[in-house]
């Protein structure tokens, strides 16, 4: 729907971001670039001002947390047309995957992890990782996390920095292709 609508209004619609090279603005331009499709990109000064203005019309599209965006959508004030993760989250099962409509690969997301000066001894990344994980693991925590939209993966710290390094080639790509440049 969103991409039939940019199709035939190119560069009308505008995305708004919490600011110029940030995930959500990147996470719009891999969107454009993935689906063919011109926009006009408004940068804010943070997540609010973003809401407050597409919730008001005053821009059409945003890519915003979960965190932020559910409320809205549970109160009827926005319209969610999908997660950008590869399965639906536990906050809003209702709200499909860009994935499954049809944008085959795309995933995006905020993530959050522990990290190590390099060299640190594996005793202790193994003593932190440990602990991380059995914390994250508590049913309160696991919760509190499921409910603001968000999974935990817990995944090995060989398998974070393979995901890290990952993600750096994702992006990068991504900013170049855009031109996107920090506020």
């Amino acid at each position: 729907e969103l991409i039939a609508l940019a199709k035939a209004h190119p560069n009308q619609l505008r995305h708004g971001s919490t600011g110029s090279g940030s995930p959500h603005h990147l996470a719009a331009e891999l969107f454009k670039t993935m689906a063919g499709v011109k926009m006009i990109h408004i940068p804010y000064k943070g997540a609010s001002p973003a809401l407050v203005d597409v919730v008001a019309g005053h821009i059409e599209v945003y890519f915003g947390a979960m965190v932020s965006v559910i409320p809205h959508v549970k109160s009827g004030r926005l319209r969610a047309l999908g997660v950008t993760s590869m399965k639906r989250t536990q906050a809003a099962p209702e709200i499909p995957t860009l994935d499954e409509q049809g944008m085959k690969g795309f995933e995006t997301g905020s993530w959050f992890g522990v990290a190590l000066p390099a060299g640190a001894p594996r005793e202790i990344i193994n003593k932190l990782h440990a602990e991380v994980v059995r914390i994250i693991r508590l049913p309160e925590v696991t919760e509190r996390i499921a409910s603001e939209g968000a999974d935990f993966v817990g995944n090995t710290p060989e398998e974070y920095t393979a995901f890290v390094r990952d993600e750096i080639a994702k992006w990068g790509k991504v900013v170049k292709m855009s031109g996107a440049k920090v506020d």
